[in-house]
């Protein structure tokens, strides 16, 4: 069996184009939950995966990138093929449900016809009905991190409203990145309450250097001997405030990984997983270079792929983001090896699955106190905003407008986060969108002085953070977004060279290396920033011009692609 025969399969059901003044009903019509959960089973073990749902509960609109590229021996490669180009490679009709799902591609008028997607729920659905069919004994659930965050509900809990939500799904195993932000008392805190181990082979203690979290768990399904071993993200002291976990290091770790993988099998693991939140160019490396790994499932990079990436013998896994998508990994496993596989990628379109009760029930609890907060209009979107891309997005452009006016700035700065939902044209934007792309916790705004030879320093290292040819050395998210201010990046330029023709977009001046400018940002990693949270920034800026129709002004020109 192969994969790309359940995957076309599911195409074709789902690829009638939905031509203008077709209505979300037929669209609900067509799209059945039956078709989108069926798969011929392959052996007896089913691996299911989600990863990156960023503390949403209820579904979303989520636009994937127009822009995701690779560089080095990556580029050309998936993940960094979208759009159109991801459609052909995959066989996907343009239009339909799928397509939609995983291109950005004519996006507000699917999303019209389609709906929105997510919602645990939904995913609890989902992942009741795959249990149903294989059976609890032979199905493991697996959750990649960047669970615990970026919603107001899991901002005002300190998390506790998805630690409570998912332990209804009872996932197998976790790991971790952004539920790190919530410091290191916190996480502790948390972990304690969970019914099932928090995984990380690769934080250890600044003192003694020994591990913080459990390594490897141990699980028995299908009546193999499975060992599923955690990887956080690597770099999160750099990506986020170090302040906040000042007890813990972090890192790859290979050497580490290799030897817990051969300890593994010495203790006789028929199945080795690594629950990874590396990100897909890190772990397509690690891959090739630590042997014995079946299977990694990826996270943090956020991409949704609908076949499996072979690396030798080793599948890698990539489920998306938001609560989008829920994958299926089944195994046909004999002698310590793995025969035979099938994959599908499971788009999970609301208006399609049903709400399991239980999770629907809990989630109302949560949110009931919060609505008529989160449901408040601050004014309406005339174009679509959303965050996800290399460069900026139009709902970075929103809230880099709202620190030069709010703030008095000539230049704002905000970070290149991959994280938060889309708002349609016409929609209301609504308290709650605002969160969906700000809440964390170090939101302050500051305002501050930085010469032109510093503000490129800053996009330089960002940079190299993203395009640098070595995965091992991308440590953080997309490019950082700019408002005032335009720049041209060779992404295939060596690091502190690609970065050139800085303009300050008022005026059309070059940027002068030795000139301070007044620069507003937020989610400084630096401690103790003074500033208003960047949601108070967006949301009085939302109110006072009611009508939010950022233009996207070709800030950033890119070669080298």
């Amino acid at each position: 069996m192969t994969t790309r025969r359940d995957f076309l399969q599911m195409a074709a059901a789902t690829a009638a184009i939905l031509p203008m003044g077709w209505s979300r009903a037929f669209a609900r019509q067509s799209l059945g939950q039956d078709d989108l959960l069926a798969m011929n089973g392959v052996g007896r073990l089913s691996i299911v995966h989600v990863t990156d749902i960023h503390a949403q509960l209820v579904p979303i609109h989520f636009r994937e990138p127009a822009i995701n590229l690779g560089v080095g021996e990556v580029k050309g490669l998936v993940p960094h093929v979208s759009g159109r180009a991801l459609l052909d490679l995959y066989g996907i009709e343009p239009g339909s449900a799928l397509a939609h799902a995983l291109a950005h591609e004519d996006f507000a008028a699917l999303a019209r016809a389609y709906g929105r997607m997510g919602g645990l729920d939904r995913v609890a659905t989902v992942i009741a009905a795959i249990r149903a069919e294989r059976g609890d004994a032979n199905t493991l659930l697996l959750d990649g991190g960047d669970t615990w965050q970026n919603s107001y509900t899991s901002l005002v809990t300190g998390g506790a409203d998805m630690v409570s939500a998912m332990a209804l799904l009872r996932p197998d195993a976790m790991v971790g990145h952004w539920e790190f932000t919530l410091g290191e008392e916190r996480v502790a805190e948390l972990v304690d309450e969970l019914d099932f181990p928090f995984l990380a082979q690769n934080i250890r203690d600044t003192d003694w250097e020994e591990p913080v979290f459990e390594s490897t768990a141990f699980l028995e399904r299908a009546g193999v001997k499975i060992a599923v071993i955690g990887q956080a993200f690597p770099y999160t002291p750099i990506a986020n405030p170090r302040w906040m976990i000042p007890s813990w290091s972090f890192g790859i770790r290979e050497e580490a990984l290799a030897r817990s993988v051969a300890a593994a099998r010495a203790e006789g693991a028929g199945l080795v997983i690594l629950l990874s939140h590396n990100g897909f160019d890190v772990d397509r490396k690690l891959a090739a270079r630590v042997p014995g790994i079946d299977v990694v499932l990826t996270g943090h990079t956020h991409d949704a792929l609908p076949e499996p990436v072979m690396v030798g013998r080793t599948l890698v896994i990539a489920s998306g983001s938001h609560g989008k998508f829920v994958s299926r990994l089944d195994l046909d496993i004999s002698g310590g090896e793995v025969r035979d596989f099938g994959y599908k990628l499971i788009p999970v379109f609301s208006d399609a699955i049903a709400p399991e009760p239980e999770m629907a029930a809990k989630i109302a609890e949560i949110r009931a106190p919060h609505e008529a907060l989160l449901s408040e209009k601050l004014g309406v979107a005339q174009t679509l905003l959303y965050r996800r891309g290399n460069f900026n997005g139009t709902f970075d452009d929103v809230i880099c407008e709202a620190m030069l006016e709010r703030r008095e700035a000539e230049i704002s700065l905000s970070p290149g986060f991959r994280w938060g939902a889309s708002v349609l044209p016409g929609d209301p934007i609504t308290v709650e969108d605002v969160y969906n792309v700000t809440a964390m916790t170090y939101p302050n705004t500051y305002r501050m002085g930085m010469t032109g030879a510093r503000l490129k320093e800053v996009l330089e290292d960002v940079a190299d953070n993203l395009f640098n040819p070595d995965p091992y050395y991308q440590q953080g998210g997309d490019m950082v977004r700019v408002g005032g201010l335009a720049y041209a990046i060779d992404v295939s330029a060596p690091m502190g060279r690609r970065i050139s023709d800085l303009t300050l977009t008022r005026t059309g001046e070059a940027i002068e290396a030795d000139r301070e400018y007044v620069v507003a940002g937020w989610a400084s990693v630096n401690e103790g920033t003074e500033g208003p949270p960047i949601w108070d920034v967006v949301m009085d800026h939302i109110r006072e011009h009611e009508t939010i129709a950022p233009q996207d002004a070709a800030r950033v020109r890119v070669t080298g692609a």
